[in-house]
């Protein structure tokens, strides 16, 4: 399992999670959506600051993050919200259903790790619609090794659903703030490198050049970080 930094009493901004010399508080955009988004997040999710869970519940308003504890998984009526129709995300499911009202849906995403994401599946795949999406491409997830060509991140798959529901201001939105977040957790990490080669590709060369320029700039080590 990946060291955490959090648990080990790494110095953290707060808000974003990365050391004070990799902080992009300054590039956070807030992610309005007609959707409401709940988040089931595995135990050993919770500690690591890559997690993109833990972006998506800095990002859009109104999300809600149920922590998986010793007690198990929470009850369907403490996740459901009225008045709006259960999707739970994940591979296994069917498509979404054609011209689908945002306003009226609830979707819970499964944070974890592929293996921990089936094993929430089997508790809460009967709590609602099971969806899945036609998801293409390769993952821009560049902080864990995927498992496979058709894996994507947690904010990744949050993207994909937006889009099929022709969100896409919003779904544009969320994809910088998830770039940026690669971005700087890959430069956190001393892989320059790849945080280079991760940027050739990004969005968010024009969409944050200030912010990216004042991350390169080079300045004395704070904290050893």
């Amino acid at each position: 399992m990946p060291r955490s930094v959090v648990r080990n009493g790494a110095p953290r901004c707060g808000r974003c999670l990365l050391p004070p010399r990799w902080c992009v508080c300054a590039g956070l955009q807030s992610v309005a959506l007609p959707l409401a988004v709940d988040i089931l997040m595995h135990a050993e999710e919770a500690h690591r600051p890559s997690s993109t869970g833990h972006l998506i519940d800095r990002v859009v308003p109104g999300t809600r993050v149920h922590r998986i504890g010793r007690a198990g998984l929470p009850a369907r009526a403490a996740v459901a919200r009225p008045g709006r129709e259960l999707w739970v995300l994940h591979p296994l499911g069917d498509p979404p259903p054609a011209a689908a009202d945002p306003a009226r849906v609830q979707v819970l995403l499964l944070d974890g790790s592929w293996k921990q994401a089936l094993e929430l599946l089997r508790g809460t795949g009967q709590w609602g619609r099971r969806v899945a999406l036609p998801m293409t491409g390769t993952s821009r997830y560049w902080l864990r090794v995927q498992q496979g060509p058709a894996q994507f991140s947690t904010a990744e798959s949050l993207i994909f659903l937006l889009e099929s529901l022709r969100l896409d201001a919003a779904a544009a939105t969320l994809r910088h703030q998830f770039e940026l977040h690669v971005y700087a957790s890959l430069c956190a990490r001393g892989k320059k490198a790849a945080a280079q080669e991760f940027l050739q590709d990004s969005p968010i060369r024009s969409v944050f050049p200030d912010l990216l320029a004042a991350l390169a700039e080079k300045r004395p080590r704070e904290g050893g970080i």
